[in-house]
């Protein structure tokens, strides 16, 4: 087989699987070369991971990032033209509006507020806020993807965590003894730093559940060990729940 049939034959193979909508069935390599393809069919940049997978009925999918919908705006020119509040039963509803040269549109975000106040409350205001701009930027430029935003609200959704650059899957996160090791709020673990001096906290998910993996081979886990993989834990739980940046 000449390198233009096998190119053939694995375009066919992914174009099967995605119209079946499960990404497991791809080999890590088409994962990426996938991954890539939808990248440029929207002309968004891969390098700045605008998507990431997540688990829905039991098949692997993408879903944006807000890398994805900042690029959207900025590639087609929507403006968030207005946003309208209320409450209703103790949901924060924003509905934002958008247009294009050619196109408007609108969307909703709702964020259950009951029971909370101050900060907690100011926060889940705002991302009800992030919530409908970014849906509605997603229904303006025709993408029919979930929101990062969103998947908590979804009951079958699951975060899967797939290195972007080798297209693997990579093993859940498991929870490590916490002995002599106190709780750590979010902001102290996106504080942690590599030894390259990089933020925890701005490092992908594949990243760091590859990091988690490869310290918790490390035996005996030192206090130190310890504190990486709770921040790490940290982040991924926060990042999952909707909550972390």
């Amino acid at each position: 087989m000449n390198d233009k049939q096998l190119a053939t034959t694995q375009g066919n193979v992914i174009e099967s699987v995605v119209i079946g909508g499960d990404l497991s069935r791809l080999t890590a390599e088409q994962r990426v070369e996938y991954y890539k393809r939808v990248c440029e069919s929207m002309n968004l940049n891969p390098y700045t991971r605008p998507f990431d997978y997540i688990t829905l009925n039991a098949k692997l999918t993408l879903y944006a990032k807000k890398d994805a919908t900042d690029q959207l705006r900025k590639r087609d020119g929507v403006s968030i033209t207005k946003l309208e509040r209320e409450v209703v039963n103790d949901i924060c509803l924003v509905t934002a509006y958008a247009q294009t040269v050619t196109r408007s549109d609108a969307s909703t975000g709702a964020v259950s507020i009951k029971g909370l106040s101050g900060d907690a409350l100011a926060n889940a205001m705002m991302k009800a806020e992030t919530k409908a701009k970014r849906r509605v930027t997603l229904s303006i430029c025709g993408l029919g993807l979930l929101d990062e935003t969103e998947i908590e609200t979804v009951s079958t959704a699951v975060p899967t965590i797939v290195n972007v650059e080798t297209g693997e899957i990579v093993e859940d996160v498991p929870a490590v003894p916490l002995d002599n090791i106190p709780d750590m709020s979010l902001e102290l673990a996106m504080s942690e730093q590599t030894s390259k001096g990089d933020l925890y906290g701005d490092l992908p998910n594949d990243k760091l559940a590859l990091m988690f993996n490869a310290i918790s081979k490390k035996v005996p886990h030192t206090d130190d060990h310890k504190r990486k993989m709770v921040a790490i834990q940290t982040i991924l739980e926060s990042r999952a729940s909707g909550s972390g940046a």
